[in-house]
């Protein structure tokens, strides 16, 4: 049938049903389920909250305090702000990020239409009845193709998409997390070195004495050769095992140096400046945060409800809890037929000047539906697959978030525990002391073998350094307690750009 143009509806009435007609369509359902969080039994408190360690009041540790300012150390500080900047496993994440910002953007591309420009120009010959033809052809064209959504699939594969960005903006800081926390327990362990250290310098000048002492008796003739040979040997032992500490010292040293971006051949750590490295250490100075020229804070651990906000591990699971449940809709949507609405419009003209008359101009409109009949359970297999994608991811965050609460519960008990066994220790080193002292004069008295005073030395100085390594494991456990718990991240922080 042919219409007039008194027939045609005019411009002014056409705009606003076009308009109408594609807001109907673009409120289309959106197939498969919506998303809801996986609900899990949270507990209502910490099993080892309020032990009789946490005396002090919590630091402040958010995303407007960074966690590590809580040690009091500016050279810490410092190596992890080196990190943020530029460390590799950063950088990656970092990258990462990008990658699945550009694939949710990919995403909310097919929303639109698609639209095309052609120009072009042909010289061909044609023979129809016998009559030859030369003749040029030239052509500009404008063309658009457009899918309405009206099954909600775009929309499906945009959540989806959103919602693996956000979770790799988690990983992203999840990743920050994790080198700051590792450079920080490194860091922290290098300084325990270092008080060690300090212990084996004053150890070894006392047994060099006690050397020289046994020499002199013996040349006196009032000991025997097995005298000097054990003081001898008791030195020789310790400066042994300070020479191993150096190796462990190197070991994290270079650990530091990749963790902050650099080559362990160009970083160094100085050790602590410590004017008592030649005195005898006391128990306080091997049990105390203090010595090493660091604070060993409280962790604020807030409620185990809490947690699924301020991890971003658990926060990026439960991201991708969500692109499995929209990947859903996507593979359900695939049972239901496409509408591709295109048009076309331009010139088309035997010269270039007449290309722009009126009766140069061609247009086309069309609609294609398309629904697949048969595919041998394609869809079926597809649907399937992304329901148990579902069920992974699910699990995947339940067992993350269990995880994530026997962290918190094992560094809290660690700390507790600590701070009791450290107590214990300190008292044991006082004792070993006084008793390494009583040996000593027992045998200038003549009163006691050398055998006691080394046996009493050798006690003396696996107590202080157990004391030591029992300060770096409080130190190592309150490091972790504050991975555990977050380190001050929440997951408004990945809704606002990371």
């Amino acid at each position: 049938m042919v219409l007039s143009s008194a027939n045609l509806p005019s411009r002014r009435a056409f705009a606003p049903t076009a308009i109408a007609l594609a807001a109907l369509l673009l409120a289309g359902c959106a197939v498969g389920p919506d998303y809801v969080r996986p609900q899990m039994d949270v507990p209502t408190a910490y099993k080892e909250t309020g032990g009789p360690w946490k005396t002090a009041t919590p630091q402040v540790i958010d995303a407007d305090h960074p966690w590590w300012e809580a040690y009091g150390d500016s050279t810490l500080s410092a190596l992890i702000v080196q990190a943020n900047a530029a460390n590799q496993n950063i950088r990656q994440a970092e990258a990462q990020y990008r990658q699945a910002q550009a694939i949710a953007a990919a995403a909310r591309a097919n929303f639109f239409p698609t639209v095309g420009l052609n120009a072009g120009a042909t010289r061909g010959q044609s023979n129809s009845t016998g009559t030859v033809k030369l003749g040029t052809t030239d052509t500009l064209g404008l063309s658009a193709s457009w899918e309405p959504d009206l099954w909600g699939a775009v929309r499906r594969s945009v959540e989806a998409g959103t919602a693996s960005a956000q979770a790799s903006a988690d990983d992203l800081a999840g990743a920050r997390l994790s080198i700051q926390t590792t450079l920080a327990q490194d860091y922290l362990q290098v300084r325990v070195i270092d008080l060690q250290r300090d212990l084996y310098a004053s150890t070894t000048a006392a047994y060099a004495k006690a050397l020289e002492l046994t020499q002199h008796q013996y040349a006196a003739g009032t000991v025997l050769r097995s005298d000097v040979a054990l003081a001898e040997s008791q030195l020789k032992t310790a400066q042994a095992q300070a020479v191993d500490l150096e190796a462990q010292r190197s070991q994290l040293e270079h650990a530091i140096a990749v963790l902050t971006g650099q080559a362990p051949a160009s970083f160094s750590l100085p050790p602590l400046d410590s004017a008592s490295a030649a005195l005898p250490p006391t128990a306080e100075s091997l049990s105390s945060a203090a010595a090493l020229h660091v604070q060993l804070p409280v962790t604020p651990t807030g409620l185990p409800s809490e947690l699924l906000e301020r991890r971003p591990d658990i926060a990026g699971a439960e991201r991708r809890v969500q692109a499995a449940n929209a990947n859903i809709g996507v593979a359900k949507a695939a049972y239901f037929p496409q509408i591709v609405l295109s048009a076309t419009g331009g010139f088309s003209a035997g010269n270039l000047a007449s290309l722009f008359n009126t009766p140069s101009r061609v247009w086309s409109l069309g609609a294609a539906l398309a629904q697949t009949v048969f595919d041998g359970g394609l869809r079926k297999a597809h649907s399937d697959q992304a329901v148990a994608a579902y069920d992974v991811s699910v699990a995947q965050y339940k067992q993350t978030v269990l995880a994530g609460f026997q962290q918190v519960e094992d560094n809290l008990a660690t700390l507790r525990v600590l701070d009791g066994e450290s107590g214990l220790q300190a008292d044991a080193v006082r004792a070993a002391q006084l008793a390494e002292r009583l040996a000593l004069s027992q045998y200038r008295a003549g009163t006691a073998t050398y055998l006691s005073v080394v046996t009493a030395q050798q006690l003396s100085l696996t107590n202080q350094r157990t004391a030591a390594q029992v300060l770096g494991r409080q130190l190592a456990a309150s490091v972790a307690l504050i991975a555990a718990t977050g380190g001050g991240w929440t997951a408004a922080q990945t809704n606002s750009g990371n």
